[in-house]
């Protein structure tokens, strides 16, 4: 394994997060608030630490998958490690295991929260949490790639481990104009949304942290009501953007260069509309018929459903009071999540696409074993190794969710209340039913249990594998073996 090139890319990780936590200090310095200290000073930290980690370049910068899924797993870790630093510091969350999952929540968008009381937090820190968001929306490395010029071609890998979806592949030939073209993309849609929540008169702060929130599909909010106290039109205005979010974006980047009908034809883009219309429909149906006007049963129903679906989270109402055929779309909503390609979390509309195309494929096999079926998304035809990869997905998605639901069980808690609070963080939504609904917080669970839904967080924002390759003794043999035989090299000569 080459060591050195995962010490290097973790250095210059350190030092892009050094920079982006000079953000919080000028919002600190513009409202003139004391914590803006801590986050100074975790600034020069990560500063000092990513220049030591840089200064000697590697020999070789050729890495193959199982260095990037290892660096990008490191990566995300380091991130949150010294990302929840200011939160202790400064005293807003004094626990440092409450800081980690607040930090950890942010940066992999999932937007479960320990806090009761969001208000009480200085500007700078509730800049922070959603600026995470925003960070971690599209990925920390998918931004070191489009800014670092890293050479070699394997670069794709690092890409591949931290992109969702089961296939990433390039826009362009070069991976770094790749890279630039997500991220040119990701930041004209967050200027759009602040513009369009700023003609709706909504305060610039607001507008900003909002927006991070909802173009990283987080759903950290700086209101201890989430977006229930705004106005209609603001809602729909994050719902729209939401949806939009959620979206792969390889459509957008059709678009951009006049290709709508190939980008309109996308099949997993479809469903992924067509889940949403049916969705809001079944739901507008049982609340309006409940206790809502028109207008504000579709309102809701369709922010809810956009929230969930995108992994986003936000609120405008207590849906953990809805019918129970209401929650239990919303819960099976959270598991299927956004599109591949897109800021959202989830399994992801195209697994479940080809998942059901291999059920009819199967199916027909039954009723014509010499036939020879295939599958094909947007008339492509889908090899063998993704389908295998796709099952293979499924297969330790239910594993580990199911332990994780075990493990959390210990605590004592209700069923309803284990098995949202667990699909919420490893399909990174945040608010889950019953302890965990969205007037509720994740504040009382034991310091076992969070750290297993750390664990989630982290697992489902980065498709599982990378974060489970951390824990194959292969990888350590082969790290360490390395670097024993390098160091004997050099006193051998």
């Amino acid at each position: 394994m080459n060591s050195s090139i995962i010490r290097y890319i973790l250095g210059h990780v350190l030092k892009i997060e050094a920079l982006v936590l000079l953000l919080p200090c000028f919002v600190a310095l513009i409202y003139k608030e004391e914590a803006g200290i801590s986050f100074f000073i975790t600034f020069l930290i990560c500063a000092v630490l990513g220049i030591l980690m840089t200064r000697k370049k590697p020999k070789t910068f050729v890495f193959y998958l199982k260095e990037g899924c290892v660096t990008t797993s490191l990566s995300w870790i380091i991130l949150s490690l010294f990302g929840c630093l200011p939160f202790v510091i400064s005293g807003e969350i004094p626990s440092f295991t409450d800081a980690l999952f607040e930090t950890i929540s942010g940066f992999t968008t999932t937007g479960a929260s320990i806090l009761s009381d969001v208000e009480c937090l200085s500007y700078c820190t509730l800049f922070w949490r959603s600026f995470t968001h925003w960070i971690g929306g599209m990925g920390v490395l998918v931004f070191l790639l489009a800014i670092i010029p890293l050479t070699g071609g394997s670069h794709i890998n690092l890409m591949r481990a931290e992109s969702p979806g089961p296939s990433v592949g390039k826009l362009v030939p070069k991976v770094r104009y790749t890279a630039r073209i997500l991220y040119i993309i990701y930041f004209g849609i967050t200027i759009a949304e602040i513009l369009l929540l700023l003609i709706g008169n909504m305060p610039f702060f607001d507008a900003v942290t909002i927006s991070f929130g909802t173009v990283g599909t987080g759903g950290f909010a700086i209101k201890n009501d989430s977006l229930a106290g705004y106005s209609a039109y603001i809602q729909w205005i994050v719902t729209i953007f939401m949806i939009l979010s959620g979206v792969n974006f390889n459509a957008y980047y059709l678009i951009l260069f006049h290709r709508w009908k190939k980008a309109l034809n996308m099949a997993e883009v479809k469903c992924y509309f067509l889940i949403i219309a049916a969705s809001s429909a079944v739901i507008f149906v049982n609340i309006y018929n409940t206790s809502m006007g028109i207008l504000d049963a579709l309102r809701h129903s369709t922010f809810q459903v956009a929230s969930i679906i995108t992994t986003t989270g936000f609120a405008t109402t207590d849906f953990d009071l809805w019918s129970a055929s209401s929650k239990t779309i919303l819960v099976m909503l959270m598991f299927i999540g956004a599109c591949a390609g897109s800021t959202g979390g989830g399994i992801k509309v195209s697994r479940f696409v080809i998942a059901v195309k291999n059920i009819f494929k199967e199916l027909k096999y039954y009723i014509h074993p010499k036939s020879i079926q295939q599958i094909k998304m947007d008339d492509k035809l889908v090899e063998h190794e993704i389908i295998r990869s796709v099952n293979v997905y499924f297969l330790t998605f239910i594993v580990l969710f199911s332990a994780s639901v075990f493990l959390v069980s210990l605590e004592g808690k209700d069923l309803i209340t284990n098995f949202t609070a667990v699909a919420a963080t490893i399909n990174n939504i945040g608010p889950g039913l019953e302890l965990v609904g969205p007037t509720q917080n994740f504040g009382n669970f034991s310091i076992f249990s969070k750290y297993v839904l750390m664990f989630d967080m982290l697992a489902g924002r980065l498709e599982l594998f990378p974060l489970l390759i951390l824990f194959h003794p292969v990888v350590w043999k082969d790290l360490f073996t390395r670097r024993f035989r390098s160091r004997h090299r050099v006193e051998n000569t």
